[in-house]
């Protein structure tokens, strides 16, 4: 297991905490003032973060919610100097909320046609 994909697990780890207490509020805040880190970031490094979440995901002992998977996504993307953003959308018959990942405007960790499914609500 490589060492981004244990930062992946941990994050998933600590957003699952908050969602658990029903604390969205926290984690919404914790995804929007998360800083952006000084690294120049290597061409790769969206395709290698995105890969190492979705491992983590596979590792881990319960299903991953895509809030839970996107806010991880979101700060280990900043952490490494990518000024990604979390998108909450919903649509409304029959009712779902989603969330998602983007960079400059593009989905990394979902189906690129997700901003056409669903009403954006937020981008954090």
């Amino acid at each position: 297991m490589s060492f981004l994909v244990l930062k992946a697990y941990v994050r998933l780890i600590h957003f699952d905490l908050y969602l658990a207490r029903g604390n969205f509020a926290t984690l919404y805040d914790k995804v929007h003032k998360f800083p952006l880190g000084r690294e120049t970031p290597g061409s790769d490094v969206v395709e290698r973060i995105c890969s190492a979440v979705d491992m983590a995901c596979i590792w881990y002992w319960k299903e991953a919610l895509c809030l839970q998977r996107s806010a991880a996504t979101a700060c280990l993307l900043k952490k490494y100097g990518i000024p990604a953003q979390m998108v909450i959308g919903a649509q409304q018959m029959p009712f779902k909320a989603h969330a998602w990942v983007e960079v400059d405007g593009r989905v990394v960790n979902d189906k690129p046609y997700m901003p056409e499914m669903y009403d954006v609500l937020d981008r954090c």
